[in-house]
């Protein structure tokens, strides 16, 4: 396997992904982001890509939760994405960076009016002592900004996983799966094949 075209991982991903979005029947965008603190301790939770390019892999958050906290202190992240009707999934590793201001401005306005006001309530990650009290927030912030617009909270944005990494893994019979791994090397991708 030779020539920049077949070690390009991105046609790969955006054709499993056009399947998955045609098959999965939930979320076929859900992924897996783990993360690791200063002290290497790591945690996981599900995200939703919103872009994939040759940049990287975007996803937004509150800045101000355990996820956002910890790419603030390890910018290093792994990324999952499986789609079990496929029986398929692809990894994803490497740096994380905020995107442009801008970027997650424009995402942001296009989100759901509700989805807007609840990046304003929400403290995500902190205790709360009742439900009551999210929505008392969701309703003071309902009444702030009425119908007018919605700006994006200094405290919610995006990151792009710069892929370092990428290894498609597809199911075989009696556990002969394939795998196939892409790994950067400068500008360019070198691609092995895994033993399962």
């Amino acid at each position: 396997m030779t020539g920049k075209q077949e070690t390009d991982p991105l046609p790969r991903f955006h054709a499993w992904l056009a399947e998955a979005r045609a098959n999965e029947p939930n979320d076929p965008e859900a992924m897996t982001l783990a993360t690791a603190d200063s002290r290497g301790r790591p945690s996981a939770r599900m995200v939703l890509l919103k872009d994939a390019d040759a940049r990287g892999f975007v996803f937004y958050t509150n800045l101000e939760s355990r996820k956002g906290q910890e790419l603030g202190e390890n910018p290093h992240a792994a990324l999952l994405m499986h789609w079990k009707s496929l029986r398929r999934q692809v990894r994803i590793e490497g740096p994380v960076s905020p995107v442009d201001p801008a970027e997650a401005d424009e995402y942001f306005a296009s989100r759901p009016r509700g989805s807007r006001i609840g990046a304003w309530a929400s403290s995500q990650s902190r205790p709360m002592e009742a439900m009551f009290v999210l929505e008392r927030r969701v309703a003071e912030f309902t009444a702030r900004f009425g119908l007018g617009e919605i700006p994006r909270p200094p405290h919610w944005s995006g990151f792009r996983l710069a892929p370092e990494r990428i290894e498609f893994w597809k199911d075989g019979k009696f556990r002969l799966h394939e795998r196939i791994i892409h790994i950067r090397e400068g500008n360019s991708w070198r691609l092995e094949r895994l033993f399962p």
